[in-house]
């Protein structure tokens, strides 16, 4: 079904753009009446189909679970990097590529079942909290390379502070539902 959606809306944009440039003062307007509504329809047909595989509930046990491990490496990995031996420039960035990076993404590809496992208020809380350690992982790549080692070390103390609470927030929105 989902790819019946994207054909209606590539057939209908495409049959628009035929539709249009037809000649420049004529408009051939049933014909693009007619595919444009095809894309529309292609669209809705998409939508709720992703719609409705995300809420499946295979689809969100296993967000929940890819959600928990990746907070928890994350914070882990985040504690291990700052009471581990002080590491600096390349040494760091190799760190934080092979660490985090892999985590950090796997939260974010399974962040869309929040909304539907906690509600949308818990969602923005922990991705407050997520995207502002992400921000800081990133700050403390870019200060390494350039030098600044000092903010790189502050920032990553705040980016595990970060990462804490929105591992904190998931534990807590994870009880309160079971």
């Amino acid at each position: 079904m989902k790819n019946l959606g994207y054909f209606l809306v590539a057939a209908g944009f495409l049959g628009g753009a035929f539709a249009t440039s037809l000649g420049v003062q004529n408009v051939n307007w049933p014909l693009f009446v007619v595919t444009s509504t095809a894309a529309i329809i292609g669209l809705v047909i998409y939508k709720r189909q992703v719609g409705a595989l995300a809420r499946s509930e295979e689809v969100l046990e296993v967000n929940r679970v890819e959600l928990r491990e990746s907070i928890a490496n994350i914070v882990e990995d985040l504690r291990d990097i700052n009471e581990g031996e002080l590491t600096r420039g390349a040494v760091l960035r190799d760190r934080i590529d092979l660490k985090l990076r892999e985590d950090l993404r796997r939260f974010a590809d399974a962040r869309g079942s929040m909304v539907h496992l906690f509600g949308l208020q818990t969602y923005a809380d922990i991705m407050s909290h997520f995207a502002t350690g992400e921000r800081y992982i990133n700050r403390v790549w870019s200060a390494s390379a350039d030098g600044y080692d000092d903010e790189a070390d502050a920032y990553l103390k705040r980016a595990a502070g970060q990462f804490d609470a929105a591992k904190q927030q998931l534990l807590k929105a994870a009880q309160s539902i079971s």
